[in-house]
C-alpha cells in the first residue's frame, strides 16, 4: 500500500503533511509534496481526505485485492466520494456520508 502525488496537481498548500500521522509527507524546494519513504506508508488514507484537489491517489496493489487500481477522494461538504480506478480503464465511485461513517 502507498499513495502516489501528481506534482503536476499539487498546489503545495501542506494540508497533506499537516494530516499525515507519520509524518512522512513533506514539500520540496519547488513547494511540491513528496512522500519520504512509501514503504513506510501505513496506507491511513488522511491526506487523500486533506488534500483539496485529489493530487494524491492510493495505489491499491495486488497484495490488497486491488490490482494496480488507484482511488481519489473528493469531499463535497459530509459526502466523500472515493473514486476507484482499474487499470483497464473501468471506474468505481463509493460515496460516504461522513456523518455516518462510524455508525455500526
Amino acid at each position: 500500500m502507498s499513495i502516489r502525488i501528481d506534482r503536476n496537481k499539487c498546489i503545495g498548500c501542506g494540508r497533506c503533511s499537516d494530516a499525515c500521522p507519520g509524518n512522512l509527507l513533506w514539500l520540496d524546494k519547488e513547494n511540491k509534496a513528496f512522500i519520504k519513504d512509501v514503504r513506510d506508508c501505513w496506507g491511513c488514507t488522511s491526506c487523500l481526505k486533506a488534500c483539496p484537489v485529489t493530487a494524491i491517489s492510493f495505489y491499491l496493489g495486488a497484495d490488497i485485492g486491488g490490482c494496480g487500481s488507484q482511488m481519489t477522494v473528493e469531499r463535497n461538504g459530509f459526502i466523500y466520494n472515493w473514486r476507484i480506478k482499474t487499470p483497464d480503464g473501468g471506474e468505481k465511485v463509493i460515496s460516504v456520508d461522513s456523518r455516518n461513517s462510524n455508525a455500526y
